[in-house]
């Protein structure tokens, strides 16, 4: 599993660490980390590290100083090294006077422009982790020469210009093709908007001593979802495995119905009961369900329930789920119809599965604040309805209603961005519910299950709802390492 921990965390390990080691230590540490993953960028682009063309953006922090050290390492191998700083009174002097030594050299970045232009590779030093805000006026134009030269550019930390902490990024920031990240992961650097700009992420472990309990985000990995999935037993029959309600459609989106018991046939749970107006349609797609056209109360014995995809105006059959004593899924419709009083006042697990629109809807606020925030819009969702919240998108994210390190998806492709792809996940996410698992494992596990069957339904073309449905079956073999 992949963590990340706040800066706050992250300077107090840094911290407690530096009062053990010898002065300099840590940032040494750093920078030979940094200076390997340099090296091998040169290496590809430029064909060997000798003779390459280097520039370091630098600016006062200690960040600053990991560039100068780094740059000193690839000069003593023959690098054509430049340091431009952007506060040269305040740079890095011992990190200055080892590049010197090494016969790297420092620039006014008046003419920085032209350096960027003939680089191989620039290694963005300009903020550390605590930066807020965009870049300041005189890195900006910086940043964008980086972007348009042919240069390959590698943040240090994390890219400036965006926050560590929350991803957010509030003005010009450096688009990077690698960073370097220190100690741990910070959560900017798996969340978006901010993650786009951190290009691939490589972590050098520094020794940070951190506490266990303190991360700010949990990514999981294969192995972890792999313990996670339910797997039959000898003596499993398919009630004991658990059945799963499916609440959906309508006679204007009959579709949502039959996707989301698509998603509910292949996550885990022995059966799935249909409710809903939908159901010629879905008995004609798939005969094995339990279809009832008497309402969630009359349909029989369910361990979870799924309310909402396609569902139109039915506020009645939402109330009726709600009231249900056993967890609730809802998603789309049921969003918008759901009395937020009734979550609230459940004592069984509820799991929303808003993408940004529906999020800004029930927050109050634009759909772009929501996409600008990730973070910050799933956690004041869970805690004003007292659910875990899967917030889906470009990065999406799972915050539990009791707190804790958010689950961020690691899967995931942009060809899911099609219609009925959310449909297929609440069915998906509903079903691990019902098979036993807790919302914010369900929600994070049939995140992950899902974006790996866009993955392999695409395969780098468009891909319809269905056939992500018919891939989960691929993904789930692919987590367990069945062939």
């Amino acid at each position: 599993m992949r963590t990340a921990y706040s800066v706050e965390t992250v300077r107090n390990a840094e911290r407690e660490l530096m009062a053990r080691l010898p002065e300099g230590a840590l940032m040494q540490r750093a920078a030979a980390g940094l200076a390997v993953a340099c090296a091998q960028v040169l290496g590809r682009v430029a064909g060997r590290v000798y003779g390459g063309r280097v520039v370091l953006l630098v600016g006062s922090g200690d960040n600053g100083g990991d560039a100068l050290y780094a740059g000193a390492r690839l000069a003593r191998r023959g690098a054509g090294v430049t340091a431009v700083l952007l506060s040269p009174r305040r740079a890095h002097g011992g990190g200055l006077a080892a590049l010197r030594r090494a016969g790297g050299r420092v620039a006014e970045s008046a003419g920085a422009r032209d350096l960027i232009e003939r680089a191989d590779l620039v290694v963005d030093g300009i903020v550390g982790i605590g930066g807020k805000g965009g870049l300041r006026e005189e890195a900006v134009p910086l940043a964008d020469a980086a972007a348009r030269s042919r240069a390959s550019v590698v943040a240090v930390d994390l890219p400036s210009g965006v926050d560590a902490d929350t991803g957010q990024v509030q003005g010009a920031a450096v688009r990077a093709d690698l960073t370097v990240t220190f100690g741990a992961h910070k959560p900017g650097l798996l969340v978006d908007p901010a993650r786009k700009y951190a290009g691939s992420v490589r972590l050098v472990d520094i020794g940070l001593p951190l506490p266990d309990d303190a991360a700010e985000l949990e990514a999981l990995q294969h192995a972890e979802v792999a313990r996670l999935l339910p797997v039959p037993g000898a003596e499993s029959d398919k009630y004991r495995r658990g059945v799963v309600g499916i609440a959906a459609g309508s006679a204007r989106y009959p579709g949502a119905a039959v996707l989301a018991v698509a998603g509910a046939l292949r996550g885990g749970a022995g059966a799935v009961r249909y409710v809903g107006p939908a159901g010629d349609a879905v008995i004609a797609r798939y005969p094995e369900t339990l279809v009832s056209d008497q309402g969630p109360k009359r349909a029989g014995r369910v361990q979870a329930w799924v309310v909402g995809p396609g569902a139109g105006d039915d506020a009645g059959t939402v109330a009726q789920v709600l009231a249900a004593e056993v967890p609730v899924l809802v998603d789309a419709d049921g969003l918008r119809l759901a009395d937020a009083g009734a979550v609230r006042a459940r004592t069984a697990p509820t799991l929303m599965t808003p993408h940004a629109g529906e999020a800004a809807a029930l927050l109050g606020v634009g759909r772009e604040e929501v996409e600008g925030a990730r973070l910050a819009s799933a956690r004041e969702l869970a805690g004003r309805y007292g659910a875990t919240v899967l917030l889906k998108g470009s990065t999406t994210v799972v915050a539990g209603a009791e707190g804790g390190p958010v689950r961020v998806n690691s899967t995931g492709t942009s060809w899911l961005a099609t219609a009925g792809s959310g449909d297929v996940l609440s069915g998906l996410a509903g079903s691990l519910l019902a098979a036993g698992l807790s919302a914010r494992d369900a929600g994070s596990v049939g995140a992950y299950l899902h974006g790996l069957a866009g993955r392999f339904a695409a395969e780098g073309a468009p891909v319809g709802a269905h056939e992500v449905a018919g891939a989960v079956g691929r993904a789930w073999r692919d987590v367990r390492g069945v062939s």
